[in-house]
């Protein structure tokens, strides 16, 4: 019940969603997750990591990482209603068609962001095995509104800032031009996100994936 919910949802909140094109094509989405999926999202046994720094680079502390793997998906109803929405086959084609990729071939990674105080991403553009980016905030915190990503001119200049309030979201195609980034700012509480890309067969880490074994149609 929660999976169909939530891959209906969150195909009307892409199809709503309101297109950007500077500094580069992006979609800002209203209401990505349904509210009978994003209290268990919020409920999940995850707690921050204690990182001190992390050089503006995720992959600092890979190990550290949490991500909705397939043990994820048979233990966490929340995971599993998550990874069956992106995982659609009338997702994935909405996404396509929306923004003119092909995904034939590429498999689902979702990665479930815990950053705190300290956190900072150095500008980079997501370019190579990763053919789609969406990121969606969960932050409850009244700051929220000010925690969205940062997107970026060539020149490093701060262009837009996606909006990080509760439940909204940031799409984009991964390109040459597609410089993004985290400028440090206070973060008093948890700054909650979920990054969901699909990513090519030449993607490595296959114990990221949430379908290792079944690459998206």
């Amino acid at each position: 019940m929660y999976s169909l919910a939530a891959g209906a949802h969150l195909r009307h909140a892409l199809l709503t969603a309101r297109r950007g094109a500077a500094p580069f094509r992006h979609w800002a989405v209203r209401e990505a997750l349904p509210p009978t999926l994003w209290p268990l999202l919020l409920a999940l046994p995850f707690t921050p990591p204690r990182i001190r720094d992390t050089n503006g680079r995720r992959e600092t502390h890979n190990a550290s990482r949490l991500f909705v793997t397939e043990s994820a998906r048979a233990g966490l109803p929340a995971c599993a209603a998550l990874a069956e929405a992106f995982q659609d086959e009338a997702t994935v084609g909405l996404i396509e068609d929306m923004c003119g990729v092909d995904l034939a071939g590429t498999s689902l990674r979702i990665e479930c962001c815990l950053d705190t105080a300290g956190f900072w991403l150095e500008p980079h553009t997501d370019i190579g095995a990763k053919r789609f980016t969406m990121l969606i905030y969960l932050s409850l915190h009244e700051d929220a509104e000010s925690w969205g990503t940062d997107l970026l001119d060539a020149g490093g200049k701060l262009v837009a800032r996606a909006s990080g309030g509760f439940n909204t979201g940031l799409v984009f195609v991964p390109g040459a031009d597609t410089w993004h980034g985290f400028a440090p700012r206070p973060i008093a509480g948890v700054r909650r996100s979920l990054i969901v890309n699909y990513v090519g067969p030449e993607w490595r880490a296959r114990h990221e994936l949430a379908y290792p074994g079944q690459p998206v149609a």
